[in-house]
């Protein structure tokens, strides 16, 4: 067997684990507590040379001396911040009953391989920086709220509604108490990490989000109404692998980000602001999965309806609005007529512009006034915001690959969802989303090349501050697959003539 040697400081001494690919997570994470005189119910984190947190699993790469990774026991009293004490043993009982049962009829069931992941979800969860200044987030009065919430109940024998009305118990819970101002920074960045956040914690991140930008003060939203809303949001993304509430929430989070990086407070009225916010917020409600070639190709319901023009985008602005009609969700019920009409086209505006058949026509305007470009004329503005929105809602590989990596993941098992799809219904197969075709490097290189890098560059022509942020991210990105599928193809057999 293969071992790799890991070299870390713990303790101010400088020390070494040894293991192979076979060993289990549990393994690793045992030699790592010996090492740090820890015991079962303490948390440990691994910190590269960079000062990033790394995940402590046999994937870890192995180092020289010179380039230790650091480790630290973070938290030793668990039953004080409500958390379980039962949970490796938890894991322990469950591979016990694995190997049990593999013995028994030579696979795991479903069941246990679920409950396995809902425990290591959880483990990670607790070994989450961030996550752990959430569960210390909160100033007055918080042990006594955060009891309630602090354990994630097992939802898997709960119906959709009842998970549903979990989330907002808790969102009700968790929106009363107070937030650190470092999680209120943090949030601020591009380098936050939407991973680590239940669904009721991210409907609070976005509260703030609308408050720490004046809307409610400015445009009379009350908080009721303002927590209606977003929970309505919430219930109208569906449970698919890329077009879901998370995706919702990190397009919101990277405009909100950029909001203030770019110090558009200062450039643009509140209520473009608000149109901005709430369009990244709604930009795909209610979205299937399957994208607006498969509507149009497949004569679907929506497809039909709106004529094959921008199919999806102009449902998702249909449910936005369907949702802002209800009374109790309408954050805008306090505006003029005037204001709501100035709101509505401007949402519709952004909304439609997220449409990748659109991506030139708008970038190529925005690149006609980029030079000029001037806050108080109309149509600049205009533009503008529609890119603003775009960059947001495709801005996974601006973020830390930790973070970036795991949602191409998702896209593209919800892409291979899709093709798999057309084969059975005899349509036209993307070869980008054909699981045969492609792989996560040729996925990323030219969508990054062609895509994202002119895109990023025109906005960063505008505000030069955002290339440390988000522009030299994406040419990491660009480097980090490139290296990849050059590699892939170097491995791949030559065929004899």
């Amino acid at each position: 067997m293969t071992t790799k040697i890991i070299h870390f400081m713990v303790n101010g001494r400088l020390e070494q684990a040894e293991f192979g690919a076979n060993n289990s997570a549990a393994d690793v994470k045992d030699l790592f507590r010996a090492a740090a005189e820890a015991g079962s119910n303490h948390i440990l984190k691994l910190y590269d040379t960079n000062g990033s947190v790394v995940k402590i699993s046999p994937r870890l790469e192995a180092n020289s001396e010179d380039s230790y990774y650091r480790l630290e026991v973070v938290a030793s009293d668990l039953q004080s911040v409500g958390m379980p004490t039962e949970l490796d043993d938890m894991e322990s009982r469950l591979q016990h009953l694995e190997s049990k049962v593999m013995e028994d009829v030579g696979k795991t069931p479903d069941i246990i391989d679920e409950l396995k992941s809902q425990v290591e979800s959880f483990k990670r969860k607790l070994e989450s920086v961030q996550h752990l200044n959430w569960m210390g987030l909160f100033h007055k009065d918080s042990d006594h709220h955060r009891s309630k919430f602090s354990k994630k109940p097992t939802t898997s024998h709960l119906s959709v509604d009842e998970e549903r009305q979990q989330v907002r118990k808790n969102f009700t819970i968790m929106s009363s108490l107070q937030m650190t101002e470092k999680v209120r920074e943090h949030l601020k960045t591009p380098n936050f990490d939407n991973w680590q956040w239940e669904e009721a914690e991210m409907l609070v991140l976005l509260q703030v989000m609308f408050t720490d930008l004046d809307f409610l003060m400015v445009f009379h939203i009350e908080l009721d109404v303002l927590q209606n809303f977003l929970f309505e949001v919430y219930c109208h993304y569906n449970s698919i692998p890329f077009h879901n509430f998370h995706h919702c929430f990190c397009v919101t989070q990277m405009m909100y980000g950029l909001i203030w990086l770019t110090d558009l407070r200062s450039r643009l009225p509140r209520l473009d602001l608000l149109i901005m916010l709430t369009s990244a917020l709604c930009h795909d409600l209610d979205h299937p999965g399957y994208n607006n070639v498969f509507q149009i190709n497949a004569q679907t319901d929506l497809a039909i309806r709106y004529n094959d023009i921008s199919p999806l985008e102009n449902h998702h602005c249909a449910v936005a609005f369907g949702i802002l009609s209800k009374p109790e969700c309408n954050i805008l019920k306090n505006l003029s007529s005037e204001q709501y009409r100035l709101i509505r086209g401007g949402m519709i505006r952004c909304i439609l512009a997220t449409d990748m058949a659109r991506h030139n026509e708008i970038l190529n305007k925005f690149k006609s006034i980029q030079p000029a470009f001037d806050f108080n004329n109309k149509e600049h503005k205009e533009v503008l915001m529609k890119i603003m929105v775009k960059v947001s809602d495709i801005s996974n590989e601006a973020r830390p690959m930790a973070v970036a990596e795991q949602w191409l993941d998702c896209l593209l098992q919800e892409f291979f969802n899709q093709s798999d799809t057309e084969k059975l219904k005899g349509l036209p197969v993307a070869p980008f989303m054909d699981r045969d075709k492609v792989s996560k490097p040729s996925s990323q290189t030219s969508f990054i090349r062609f895509v994202l890098l002119p895109l990023f560059s025109e906005l960063t022509k505008l505000f030069p501050c955002l290339e440390q942020h988000i522009l030299e991210p994406v040419r990491q990105a660009l480097e980090y697959y490139s290296t990849l599928e050059r590699a892939g193809k170097d491995e791949e057999p030559t065929t004899k003539a």
